[in-house]
C-alpha cells in the first residue's frame, strides 16, 4: 500500500456504498410491500426479484466509472508511475464492489432478513429530509425556468472560472530533504571551492529550522553523475515544526549572496523528475542549438537575460559550458619523418606521458588493481616541462617532444553536448509563486522574438512540454472515453435524447471541482485532471441510477409520466446519492485538512477537485436532472417484460413466507 493505492480506495469509497444500499434498499421497499399486501410469495423469490430489478443500472453505472478512469490507465511515461496505481485500485474496488452488490449481498440479505420482522420506523433524519426534498423539488418542477436558470448560471461559473487556472505538470513537493547544486566556473581549484562551501556552511546552519547539513565536491571518475572538482552538492534537513516556505526563502538568500557561482535550491523528488524528463535539474529549459559555441553563447546569454526578466523565474543561468585551458600536442610530419616517426607514435608516447595508460592488471588479496604508465607530476606542469619529456624513435633514439611536434596551450570548451547531430546550450530556470504553464507561455513569447543566424534555433522544452504530451495523451483518450459513456447511456436508457440529456449535464458536474482548485492553488496539475475523470465518473454514475429508477416506477410499477414521477423517483434515491456523496467527501476531508504536506502533494489537489466535485455533482442531480428529465423524456412503454416470474420458479423451494 502506499498514498495512492490508498487514495484509490478512499474514492471508490462512496461508489461501493452505494452499491450496498441501492440493493438492500430495493429489497427492503419490495418485501415491505409484499407484506403489506398479505402475498404468500417465498422470500427468496422476492430478494432475486429486487435484485434483478438494479441489477442493470448498477452493471451500466459501473461500466461508465471505469470508462471514465480508462484515461489515467493510459497515461504516458513517469505520470503513469504515479497514477496507474490509483487507477488499478480504484477500478478493481468498483468492480468488486459491483460483482459483491449482485451476488453476495442477496445472499446476505435472506440470510439475515427471511424470518426477521421488517417493522421498523424510518430515520427521523431521513424523513425530515425527503419531506423537506419533495417540497423544493415539487416548487423546482411547477418552475423549471429555475433549473434551467441554475444550469446557466453553473455553466456560465465553468466558463469564466476555466481561462484562469494555472497549468503544472506536478504540484510543489515540500520534502523536508533539500538538494543544493554548487558549482563554481571550470578551473576553480580545489582549495577554494572547499572555502566557499565552508563558509556556506556556516550561514546555512546558522538558519533557524535547518537540522542537518552535508555536502560533498567533485566526484569519483566511476561515479553515476561525472562533474569536476568546482562541482559541489549540498544537503540539508528541515525541522518538520518549521515553517517550510520561510525557510526555503532564507536558504535562497544565503546562496544568493554568493555571485559568480551556479546555485539553485530543490527537493529530491523534483530533481528525479526533471532528470528523468528532460535530462536537467530545472523545469524550465530553453535549448539553443547550432555549431558554433561562441554564437551559441552569445544567444544563450540573450534568452537568460530575457528569461530572467519574467516574473516567477528564479536561478536563470546558462549551462557552465566555458573555455578551459588544455594543452594541444600538434605533430609536425616533416621533423618528425626525419626520425622516423609516424603521427600515431607521437600522439600515443604524448598521450600516455602526459595522461598516462593503463597497461595491465594486478592480482592482491584477491582483488584487481590496473596498472598505469604516466609521467612524474613535475614532468607535466608546464608547456616547456612537457617539451622536455622524451620519445622513443625506431633507431632506439630518444628526442623531445619539442623536436618533433609544437606543444602549445588553447581554450577549449570544457563539455560539448550534442542532441540529433547538433550542438546545444541549455538556459534553463526554476519556478517560484507562479504557475508554471503560464511561465513558460510568456518565455515562449519573449524567445520567438529573438533572431537566429541560419543554423541556429532554440526550443523551450523542461516539464511544460512533459505536461503537454500527458494533456494531449488525456484529452485524446478522454475524447474515446467519452464516446464510451455516451453509448453506455444510450444502452442502459434505450433513448438518444436522454443519453444526449444526461451526457450533456455531466460536464456541469466539474464546476464545482475547478472552483475549489481556483479556491485552494489556481493551478491545475495532472492529480486535479485524475480528480475530474473521477467526478466525471460519479456524476454519470448518479445521473444513470437516477433516471433509471424512473424509467422503472414508469414501466414496472405504473407510476404515469409527470412531476409525480420525477419527485417520487428523486425522493427515493436521496438517501443513495446523499450517502455516496457523504462516504466519499468525508473520507477525502483529512486529505483536504492536511493540505499539500509531504507524500500529499499529489493527493491534496486530487481530494480538492474531488470534494468541490461531489457538491456541484449532488446539486445537479437532485435539483437539476428532475426538471429537466420532465422535460426532455418521453413516456415509457409499460408492460414489459421483467424475469420476476422466472425467479419466482426459480426459487419456490428456497423461500419461506415473508413475516
Amino acid at each position: 500500500l502506499n498514498t495512492m493505492t490508498l487514495a484509490g480506495l478512499i474514492i471508490a469509497l462512496g461508489a461501493v456504498v452505494d452499491d450496498a444500499i441501492i440493493d438492500v434498499e430495493n429489497i427492503l421497499r419490495r418485501l415491505r410491500e409484499h407484506r403489506a399486501g398479505g402475498g404468500e410469495r417465498p422470500t427468496a423469490s422476492i430478494i432475486l426479484e429486487a435484485s434483478l430489478e438494479v441489477r442493470s443500472p448498477i452493471v451500466y453505472a459501473t461500466m461508465i466509472i471505469v470508462a471514465a478512469a480508462v484515461p489515467v490507465f493510459l497515461l504516458p511515461g513517469l505520470t503513469a508511475s504515479f497514477f496507474r496505481p490509483l487507477a488499478i485500485t480504484y477500478t478493481l474496488a468498483i468492480l468488486a464492489s459491483m460483482v459483491v452488490a449482485l451476488t453476495v449481498t442477496p445472499a446476505l440479505t435472506y440470510l439475515l432478513l427471511h424470518k426477521a420482522s421488517l417493522k421498523r420506523a424510518r430515520s427521523p433524519l431521513v424523513g425530515w429530509l425527503q419531506r423537506g426534498y419533495s417540497r423544493w423539488l415539487a416548487r423546482i418542477v411547477a418552475r423549471p425556468r429555475w433549473a434551467y436558470a441554475t444550469f446557466a448560471i453553473v455553466a456560465v461559473l465553468g466558463v469564466g472560472v476555466a481561462p484562469q487556472l494555472g497549468q503544472s505538470l506536478f504540484p510543489a513537493f515540500q520534502q523536508r530533504d533539500i538538494l543544493i547544486h554548487w558549482d563554481a566556473i571550470p578551473g576553480t581549484s580545489d582549495a577554494e571551492i572547499q572555502r566557499v562551501t565552508l563558509a556556506l556552511s556556516t550561514q546555512l546552519r546558522a538558519i533557524p529550522g535547518v537540522t542537518n547539513f552535508g555536502a560533498h565536491i567533485g566526484r569519483a571518475r566511476q561515479g553515476e553523475e561525472v562533474v569536476g572538482i568546482n562541482a559541489a552538492e549540498i544537503w540539508l534537513r528541515i525541522d518538520q515544526k518549521a515553517d517550510y516556505d520561510t525557510t526555503i526563502g532564507r536558504i535562497r538568500d544565503v546562496i544568493n549572496s554568493y555571485p559568480g557561482l551556479y546555485r539553485d535550491v530543490q527537493t529530491y523528488l523534483n530533481e528525479r523528475i526533471e532528470e528523468v524528463l528532460t535530462g536537467s535539474r530545472e523545469p524550465i529549459v530553453v535549448r539553443v542549438y547550432g555549431q558554433d559555441l561562441t554564437v551559441m553563447r552569445g544567444k544563450a546569454n540573450q534568452i537568460r537575460d530575457l528569461v530572467a526578466g519574467v516574473s516567477g523565474v528564479v536561478d536563470p543561468h546558462v549551462d557552465l559550458s566555458v573555455d578551459t585551458p588544455q594543452i594541444q600536442v600538434r605533430v609536425n610530419l616533416d621533423r618528425a619523418a626525419r626520425y622516423g616517426l609516424k603521427p600515431g607514435d607521437v600522439r600515443r608516447a604524448a598521450a600516455t606521458i602526459i595522461a598516462g595508460e593503463e597497461v595491465g592488471d594486478v592480482f592482491r588479496d584477491g582483488k584487481v588493481y590496473g596498472v598505469m604508465v604516466w609521467s612524474v607530476p613535475s614532468a607535466r606542469t608546464s608547456v616547456s616541462s612537457i617539451g622536455d619529456l622524451l620519445v622513443d624513435t625506431p633507431s632506439g633514439q630518444k628526442v623531445p617532444i619539442r623536436d618533433v611536434a609544437d606543444i602549445t596551450m588553447s581554450a577549449n570548451p570544457n563539455a560539448v553536448t550534442r542532441e540529433g547531430g547538433s550542438r546545444y546550450l541549455d538556459v534553463t530556470a526554476n519556478v517560484s509563486g507562479r504557475d508554471l504553464a503560464s511561465v513558460v507561455q510568456e518565455i515562449q513569447g519573449k524567445v520567438a522574438g529573438v533572431q537566429y543566424p541560419r543554423g541556429y534555433h532554440a526550443e523551450v522544452l523542461g516539464e511544460y512540454q512533459e505536461r503537454q504530451n500527458v494533456q494531449n495523451r488525456l484529452l485524446l483518450t478522454a475524447v474515446i472515453a467519452a464516446v464510451a459513456i455516451f453509448l453506455l447511456l444510450q444502452a442502459s436508457f434505450n433513448s438518444w435524447r436522454l443519453a444526449t440529456f444526461a451526457f450533456l449535464t455531466l460536464p456541469m458536474a466539474l464546476v464545482g471541482g475547478a472552483l475549489a482548485i481556483y479556491a485552494a492553488s489556481g493551478t491545475v496539475s495532472i492529480g486535479a485532471l485524475v480528480g475530474f475523470f473521477t467526478v466525471f465518473g460519479i456524476a454519470a454514475r448518479n445521473g444513470i441510477l437516477l433516471i433509471n429508477h424512473c424509467q422503472h416506477l414508469e414501466r414496472d410499477e405504473g407510476e404515469p409520466f409527470g412531476p409525480a414521477l420525477v419527485i417520487r423517483g428523486a425522493r427515493e434515491r436521496l438517501s443513495p446519492i446523499l450517502m455516496t456523496s457523504l462516504a466519499t467527501g468525508l473520507a477525502l476531508v483529512p486529505l483536504v485538512i492536511l493540505g499539500p504536506r509531504p507524500g500529499h502533494e499529489i493527493d491534496y489537489p486530487l481530494a480538492i477537485v474531488i470534494l468541490g466535485g461531489l457538491g456541484t455533482s449532488t446539486l445537479l442531480t437532485l435539483l437539476v436532472v428532475p426538471p429537466l428529465y420532465l422535460r426532455f423524456a418521453r413516456p415509457v412503454r409499460s408492460g414489459h417484460s421483467h424475469p420476476g416470474g422466472l425467479a419466482e420458479d426459480a426459487t419456490q423451494q428456497l423461500g419461506a413466507p415473508v413475516q
